[in-house]
């Protein structure tokens, strides 16, 4: 099954009555503010970040390109369920993206050792990175400051951001994908307003092959 279509029944199954209003109402508000047309575009550098992994190991961007091209990915945290069954569909195609001269990473903003929770309790093989305050996000311009009727839901379910995040802002970070070459450049951007719409697996290991074969990653 697509994941398009195991996202589209886990938002049947999670999002009804005054939940789905509330998280409607929140990506109407970023569709009007065009918040996707802020995010780092194709032809971009990224920028240079040093983030500590699930396992307290300090990544460097520079270290993470060292063997070839890498695909970035955003998520919320592992309360977010559209956040896990994505990373759990990237599992699937690991080895696939290993082969293709690729490295996989996931970035959330939650600290406190949550990063190695959702890395060991849903059976991750790749790198869990700590974007402490949302740092590097926000240098992607992938992040988020929803309203108060959609964190009162979250509340409302047991999600204390600040104490997640380890500071009061309460940003989170748009459902993005990058593909970046071994230069550092941004090649692909999948970006969605809406955390129920990601880019399916298939899409980012056909754009990295023709990547790998039409320059080497470079």
């Amino acid at each position: 099954m697509a994941l398009a279509e195991r996202l589209a029944d886990l938002r049947e199954a999670r999002f009804k009555g005054r939940v789905r209003i509330a998280y409607e109402q929140f990506v109407s508000m970023l569709d009007r503010a065009e918040v996707a047309a802020h995010a780092l575009p194709p032809g971009a550098p990224i920028p240079d970040f040093l983030l500590p992994s699930a396992e307290g190991r300090l990544l460097s961007t520079a270290g993470l390109l060292a063997s070839g091209p890498l695909v970035i990915t955003f998520f919320r945290g592992d309360w977010c369920p559209f956040c896990m069954l994505t990373l759990a569909a990237l599992e699937e195609i690991l080895p696939e993206i290993h082969a293709a001269g690729g490295t996989l990473v996931a970035m959330t903003p939650e600290t406190g050792g949550r990063a190695l929770r959702a890395k060991r309790g849903h059976g991750l093989h790749f790198e869990v990175l700590s974007d402490v305050d949302n740092t590097v996000a926000m240098q992607f311009g992938v992040v988020v400051n929803p309203p108060g009727s959609y964190r009162a839901l979250l509340s409302e379910a047991g999600i204390d951001l600040a104490d997640r995040h380890g500071n009061p802002d309460g940003f989170i970070p748009l459902p993005a994908t990058y593909l970046v070459d071994r230069e550092g450049v941004v090649r692909h951007a999948w970006i969605d307003l809406d955390v129920t719409r990601r880019v399916e697996p298939a899409t980012i290991l056909d754009a990295l092959r023709f990547l790998s074969s039409a320059d080497g990653g470079r």
